[in-house]
């Protein structure tokens, strides 16, 4: 007994060991082929800054070697992008055996949609609030100043809020998940709201520039996609399928327990 579990525990740790570098090798290979493309890339990443410089500005490099590893990293981050899916295909495969069957039909599409909220957070964020944040910026420059960013510090800022847009996208399967599994009621979660839109602003204080403009643009929606995530929540809980009506336990009676006594005994006479 003790051996059959030691060697599923091996197999299982040589499965996770072969998906992971599936998972690893797919990523590398598309890094290989972006790689002769990362300048393009970096100036596509930096599109919403250069379009609002004024004619002649540009942005900067303060290190030696920044001109290089700076649109390589893209280049892995959009690698990674493009991989994502087939990752988490390979986590699901390996995850997957172990679930019950409506525990998988759970699982799959709240994966997916979280997934699609995540690049729609990211999109949100490049084609919406990047052009808003960056030309109230440069429009309130004092006049004299030259505003030119430095690539890192760009791909920086990029980064942060391409992750604080993507995790706000996510709210609403945060809100199904603790409907769903009855952690919090519906009716808690709509009473909720007040502190959930202060909190949304304290939020989009924190993760943003210091400009109301950008915590606007990430509290709004936050707060709108919590609403979303209620109303959808309060939809999924109402058509739940009622678990099947299981008979309450009742002791047997005097009766009834003498009967299968008598039962039991008889059985074993004919065994003997």
């Amino acid at each position: 007994m003790h051996i059959d579990g030691q060697e599923t525990f091996i197999s299982h740790l040589i499965e996770l060991r072969d998906r992971l570098l599936k998972a690893a090798i797919a990523w590398i290979l598309l890094f290989v082929c972006l790689f002769p493309f990362a300048n393009e890339l970096y100036t596509i990443l930096a599109q919403p800054l250069l379009s609002k410089l004024p004619q002649g500005g540009q942005m900067i490099a303060t290190e030696v070697v920044t001109p290089f590893f700076v649109p390589v990293k893209v280049a892995m981050m959009a690698a990674f992008l493009v991989a994502l899916p087939y990752i988490l295909y390979q986590v699901w495969a390996f995850i997957a055996p172990g679930l019950y069957a409506h525990e998988r039909k759970l699982v799959l599409p709240l994966v997916l949609a979280s997934l699609i909220l995540f690049a729609c957070g990211m999109a949100f964020a490049y084609f919406l609030v990047f052009p808003v944040v960056f030309g109230f910026i440069i429009g309130i420059a004092p006049v004299g100043v030259a505003v030119m960013t430095d690539i890192g510090k760009y791909l920086d800022f990029v980064i942060t809020m391409f992750l604080a847009f993507g995790i706000t996208f996510e709210v609403p399967i945060v809100v199904i998940v603790l409907a769903m599994t009855g952690i919090v009621e519906v009716s808690k979660l709509r009473e909720g709201r007040p502190y959930v839109i202060v909190g949304a602003f304290v939020i989009g204080a924190i993760f943003t520039p210091p400009d109301v403009v950008s915590q606007i643009m990430l509290a709004v929606p936050l707060w709108l996609l919590y609403e979303i995530g209620v109303i959808v929540a309060g939809w999924v809980v109402k058509n739940k399928p009622a678990p099947p009506d299981v008979e309450p336990y009742r002791p047997l009676s005097e009766e009834e327990l003498e009967s299968e006594l008598d039962r039991m005994d008889d059985e074993q006479k004919k065994l003997n």
